[in-house]
């Protein structure tokens, strides 16, 4: 089975194998930057897939070689006029994080390249996350005039209060693959695409093979003491929304798109 829903920029896709083994891939031309229908679509399709019971585990990825995601789309941050607005859109990466969060189906990453940003946040989403050594990460939102408000509680929960503390203030400089992967975001990195992939479809393969009961049990554990996160990324969405109106990001974002 696959579906595919393209957007005017991007395009949202699952596919589901024998096995019961879903794969949600998303693409964007601009190094998969996430604008707010992306991730509205994306959001869905998460949502959608953990609750059909011919999907016992999801992997989510992105199309492309060398960048994962790029986070925040600069185009509409710079649209963003109002308060409202910039809620609105940052709200797009609050209902990825807490689809990921309250899937009852495990949820593999699979990071090829560059994370940034929000993109940091999908992938700490993840229940159990892959990487090649080109999935270098970074937050660069505080050098935007903002900061990693939204996805910082995933960071956070996956590579602890110091190591999120140093990503978010060394907002210009990204860390290496290795450096993650020792932090707890990445779970295993590999030399290349072609050793993750087979590593990732042998890992999905036993999982899908274990009792969907227990595996959503073990879900639950994981992500307990979270549950408070629907009102707590909105509200973190607010910070972010009401910042990106500052001076200071908005030349920040000019002088980056004039380079």
């Amino acid at each position: 089975m696959s579906t595919s829903n393209t957007l005017a920029e991007g395009s949202v896709n699952l596919s589901l194998d024998a096995k019961g083994i879903a794969t949600i891939s998303f693409f964007h031309p601009s190094h998969n930057s996430l604008p707010g229908a992306l991730l509205q679509e994306l959001a869905e399709t998460i949502r959608a897939a953990g609750t059909d019971p011919a999907i016992k585990v999801i992997i989510l990825k992105s199309e492309g070689e060398r960048t994962f995601c790029a986070g925040a789309s600069f185009d509409e941050l710079m649209a963003i006029e109002t308060k409202e607005q910039g809620l609105a859109f940052f709200s797009g990466f609050a209902k990825v994080i807490n689809a990921c969060r309250t899937s009852p189906r495990m949820i593999l990453g699979r990071v090829q390249g560059k994370a940034i940003g929000g993109g940091v946040g999908v992938a700490a989403s993840t229940d159990y996350c892959f990487a090649t050594k080109h999935a270098a990460v970074k937050l660069s939102e505080l050098a935007l005039g903002i900061g990693p408000f939204v996805v910082g509680p995933a960071v956070e929960r996956k590579i602890g209060l110091a190591a999120f503390s140093q990503l978010s203030l060394d907002a210009a400089e990204f860390q290496s693959a290795e450096w993650a992967k020792e932090r707890g975001l990445y779970a295993e990195v590999f030399d290349n695409a072609g050793e993750m992939d087979a590593a990732l479809h042998a890992f999905a393969t036993r999982l899908a093979g274990y009792s969907p009961e227990a595996l959503t049990a073990m879900k639950r554990v994981f992500w307990q003491g979270t549950e408070h996160w629907d009102q707590l990324l909105v509200e973190r969405a607010g910070i972010s929304g009401t910042l990106v109106l500052s001076d200071f990001t908005r030349e920040f974002i000019k002088s980056f798109k004039a380079k």
